[in-house]
């Protein structure tokens, strides 16, 4: 159901959100995340554009979280890289369709759950799970 994008975008903010005020290089973060490095510098400028990932160039710069990783949720990242597309009116674009059929309506109500789903964690829970497993990337 997600997309690598995203997946990948989580893999990164939860890395950086388990050092939180910590910068990482691109470099540290393809080795830790496992994301491709092309594919990581396009993750981090979407991350980076929504406000949710800041950049420092020179000695010492890299990226970081820009907010505390509990005022993070995984739909905030999932909505910055490739966010959930709802179905607002019939994808076929039957005139007939004024309102959506019951297949899409079902799906609808799937995507709108899974929108709620990740309204309701944030990077800060999923860092601070019991699990000995460091979440989403390689320590």
């Amino acid at each position: 159901m997600l997309s690598k994008t995203a997946e990948y975008a989580l893999r990164t903010i939860a890395c950086l959100g388990s050092e939180p005020g910590q910068s990482e290089s691109a470099e540290t973060l393809c080795e830790r995340t496992k994301v491709p490095r092309r594919y990581l510098h396009k993750v981090l400028q979407d991350l980076v554009r929504a406000n949710l990932v800041q950049s420092r160039s020179g000695p010492g710069g890299g990226y970081s979280l820009s907010l505390d990783p509990d005022a993070v949720t995984i739909l905030d990242v999932v909505n910055a890289v490739a966010p959930l597309e709802r179905i607002r009116h019939c994808p076929l674009g039957l005139p007939s369709h004024t309102q959506l059929c019951p297949l899409h309506q079902e799906l609808d109500q799937a995507y709108a759950a899974t929108e709620q789903a990740f309204a309701r964690v944030t990077i800060g829970e999923v860092l601070r799970s019991d699990s000995k497993m460091v979440p989403l990337c390689n320590r």
